[in-house]
């Protein structure tokens, strides 16, 4: 029977690692880009599709789906992957960051998070242990930890604060995780390191964590608005303050070429809403930039959104009729826009995977880099 969770590196270059994560639900390629579906569905996709594209992960929503259809409706109908008809693993975020982002907050304790829904303005307690039941329940593969995330632009008694409680209710996360029977036996769960862009804090939130003990390793707080440098100068040091053996996840990352970036770095797995996002509002990625279908310079378009993409649409369709279909506002662009997006991501991740192992990964990223911030705004 296969591990419930074994992460192995099969190659490095740099501070780069090419590996995989078997499971019992299937092996996830590392460095993976995990497309998001919030709702039980990656939006505009059916999970045939996903598969498809080359996806061997999905991510869910805590906050969404406790809120509608709720936890407890999906695990009497089956769990997640039935409910959504996806197979493979499934890693669901704590649904901190929703928390903080989308409700109307009313209270923020030691015990958790007390908020309005932005549904219809009903009142709950999301906590460590609440939220790791709801992950449970869900039937997800990797469960997040609950942290506190606070924006980088926070005072550092903040920061501070907000990583130690962090910390605190990791290890509360990790106790319910470990209370969960069967679940816990045969799935993972990550803990999500803090400190803003603070090495210190970075420091000693991976030092906590480690105490605890993960599967795995959240790098957090960040892709929050301070921008690619800072980022990047945080990414400089937080991957390596982490175990070298368990994967290290970038939340909420990102644009193609932070991706890359973050690879050079260290980080093992990704996820965003940007290519789903991107294809609804008629924005395709490709190896020379991002283009926006819209402009009426595609109207009479006849080559594919990228030349060298293999996906179903830059097969099929013209750039002319998906300008058509945007315009008009037709459900089959945004379909046929997010495939493509999604296609694109998956197959970044592949010629990652494929120039670690070979050990070519600086000439990759530099000619990936060049392409594509040449091609940016046109």
């Amino acid at each position: 029977m296969t591990s419930r969770f074994a992460f192995t590196i099969a190659a490095t270059d740099g501070a780069a690692r090419t590996g995989s994560i078997a499971m019992q639900r299937g092996t996830i390629r590392t460095p993976a880009f995990m497309p998001v579906g919030t709702a039980a569905t990656v939006k505009a996709m059916k999970p045939a599709d996903v598969e498809a594209a080359g996806a061997d992960i999905i991510l869910g929503n805590t906050y969404h789906l406790m809120l509608r259809p709720g936890a407890e409706r999906v695990a009497r109908l089956g769990g997640l992957h039935r409910f959504m008809g996806w197979d493979k693993p499934i890693l669901t975020d704590s649904g901190g960051y929703q928390v903080m982002s989308l409700s109307d907050l009313t209270k923020r304790s030691e015990e958790g998070i007390t908020f309005k829904s932005h549904l219809d303005g009903t009142r709950h307690l999301l906590s460590p242990e609440r939220s790791i039941e709801i992950q449970r329940l869900l039937g997800s593969n990797i469960i997040m930890a609950f942290d506190e995330l606070v924006p980088t632009t926070s005072t550092r008694e903040v920061q501070a604060a907000a990583m130690e409680r962090s910390m605190r209710w990791a290890k509360r996360s990790r106790d319910a995780f470990d209370g969960g029977g069967d679940h816990a036996a045969n799935n993972a769960i990550f803990g999500i390191q803090q400190g803003a862009l603070d090495e210190g804090f970075r420091k000693a939130s991976a030092d906590a964590l480690i105490d605890i003990g993960f599967d795995g390793y959240a790098i957090g707080g960040l892709a929050v608005g301070e921008g690619q440098e800072a980022m990047f100068g945080c990414l400089d040091f937080a991957p390596g303050q982490l175990p070298a053996d368990k994967p290290r996840y970038l939340m909420g990352v990102g644009k193609p070429d932070d991706i890359v970036g973050a690879v050079e770095r260290g980080v093992d797995m990704f996820d965003c809403v940007l290519p789903t996002r991107s294809g609804r509002t008629g924005q395709a990625f490709t190896r020379t930039g991002p283009i926006n279908i819209r402009n009426a310079r595609f109207n009479e378009d006849q080559g594919p959104l990228d030349p060298e993409c293999t996906c179903p649409t830059c097969t099929t369709w013209s750039r002319a009729y998906l300008h058509h279909l945007v315009r008009a506002g037709e459900i089959l662009g945004a379909m046929l826009m997010t495939e493509h997006n999604i296609f694109f991501y998956e197959m970044l991740m592949a010629d990652l995977r494929a120039a670690i192992a070979e050990r070519r990964l600086k000439a990759f990223a530099d000619a990936f880099r060049s392409r594509y911030q040449r091609g940016k705004g046109e």
